[in-house]
């Protein structure tokens, strides 16, 4: 594993890792982290991916995990700032493998941003992994019920209270930057999440989206249900799209949850399943000409 500090032109300079196998990977994979969750979440992943024969880049947005210069008050970022942040570790990916496909495997929030992208061109392929809408009402109701005591109370009051949202202190989501906090806070709240609460600029940004989409979907995801699911990828309304369903009986019993796709007690189990998705992908991929999903949602 490689680290180093990517400076995009007009950014903020960000942390990133890069796993690489032997010999020429067949593509390259960028991995967009989920809200609060710091890359080091996902190396495990990105290890097993690499010697899978994958070029696999994980990265932290700035005022984030190892991108974080300072204090946390002190960073300033919004989710506009994130998708660039994201783009740029994007194109930088690609630079550095020319002449192979390059594909996003989006956890969460790493597969909403992308609609939000300026040239989503530079992508082949998004793997959204626990990825949906984070509208309130497409949450499962026992975490529902709780979702307006943070909206409406944990959330705006801790983050003026601290200059941004402290959720490690709290257990809750993560420490975010405050202008992200309250533009989360905002899509969360809008029956169309991000593009309702963003209006046109959103909309164009979803619906100029091409390449395909495959969506892990987990039964057992209280904060991102099949609707939410559905709701999101419904925006990216060019694009084909496919969701695929799995629960702790492809687990081998054990709870998946939001956040369990990445854990290495699935190396056997879950991960092949992703892999699969990129490889089938990669086989078809010629030269720019993005694969047609078989399905759609």
């Amino acid at each position: 594993m490689q680290t180093y500090t990517l400076e995009p032109p007009g950014g903020a300079p960000l942390a990133l890792c890069v796993h690489e196998g032997i010999g020429l990977a067949r593509a390259s994979v960028v991995m967009g982290p989920a809200i609060g969750v710091p890359q080091q979440f996902y190396q495990d992943f990105a290890a097993w991916l690499a010697r899978q024969g994958w070029r696999v880049t994980t990265f932290d947005y700035r005022g984030h995990g190892a991108s974080l210069k300072g204090r946390p008050a002190h960073a300033r970022a919004n989710l506009f700032d994130w998708a660039s942040d994201y783009e740029a570790v994007v194109a930088h990916a690609r630079a550095q493998l020319p002449g192979r496909p390059l594909y996003l495997m989006g956890h969460s929030l790493g597969a909403q941003l992308p609609g939000l992208f300026a040239r989503p061109g530079q992508v082949d392929g998004l793997l959204a992994v626990a990825a949906g809408s984070g509208y309130l009402r497409h949450i499962a109701p026992r975490v529902r019920r709780m979702a307006p005591l943070l909206w409406y109370g944990v959330l705006p009051l801790s983050t003026l209270a601290c200059g941004y949202f402290p959720g490690r202190r709290l257990r809750t989501i993560g420490d975010l930057p405050a202008g992200v906090a309250w533009q989360w806070r905002r899509w969360c709240l809008h029956p169309r999440y991000s593009a309702g609460a963003e209006g046109e600029r959103a909309e164009r940004g979803y619906a100029q989206v091409r390449y395909p989409i495959t969506a892990l979907s987990m039964t057992d995801d209280e904060m991102m249900t099949l609707a939410g699911t559905e709701a999101l990828l419904a925006l990216y309304s060019g694009a084909p799209r496919h969701i695929e369903r799995l629960g702790p009986q492809d687990a081998g019993g054990r709870r998946i949850g939001h956040m369990g796709f990445f854990r290495p007690q699935f190396e056997s189990t879950l991960w092949p399943r992703a892999q699969g998705v990129l490889a089938q992908w990669a086989a078809s991929w010629q030269g720019g000409a993005a694969p047609v999903a078989t399905t759609t949602a």
